[in-house]
């Protein structure tokens, strides 16, 4: 019986995955292109920091690293979280998805929780956003470049959550 109600109540949690320190893991499945291919000035001139770019084959955004969320966008397309070893990442669905105020995407954690590599961080519709006219390349930047050192070993092309997208030198 307690096996049972374990089960029923029991809040889901992620199996923790293995992480490298200083490795990125790809948070969505799709396409990686290089920063310039976004087309939006903020990310393809890095002045949030540098990363890049993902043209998204699947609507599921996962944890890259264990750490701790640091920003939840109140219209819920972007998400900021920090790992164990302080690297800062931004992951921001879509262009211009602001404007969509929250429509077509759904957030499974707020600021201050602890996630585990491959935990579920959003959902959100591609179908959405192409219908609100923006483009779904989804920007993944380090924002703090400047205290972990740039972006390595980029991947660039098709990849799934999970894989292998960067490393971070530590400085």
């Amino acid at each position: 019986m307690g096996i049972l109600l374990n089960k029923l109540f029991k809040k889901e949690s992620a199996e923790a995955l293995p992480s490298e320190p200083g490795t990125v893991y790809m948070p969505i499945t799709g396409k990686v292109i290089s920063m310039e291919e976004i087309g939006d000035g903020v990310f393809s001139e890095g002045i949030l920091g540098p990363g890049c770019g993902i043209e998204p084959a699947e609507e599921l955004v996962c944890a890259p690293f264990a750490g701790t969320i640091t920003q939840v966008a109140e219209t819920r397309h972007a998400i900021g979280i920090c790992s164990k070893n302080g690297m800062e990442l931004l992951i921001h669905v879509g262009m211009d998805t602001v404007d969509m105020n929250g429509n077509g995407f759904i957030t499974y954690v707020k600021m201050n929780d602890v996630v585990e590599r491959g935990q579920k961080l959003m959902k959100f519709s591609l179908a959405d956003i192409k219908a609100a006219g923006h483009p779904a390349i989804t920007a993944v930047i380090l924002c703090n470049a400047d205290d972990t050192g740039n972006p390595q070993n980029l991947k660039l092309g098709d990849a799934q959550i999970g894989d292998v997208l960067m490393t971070v030198s530590q400085q």
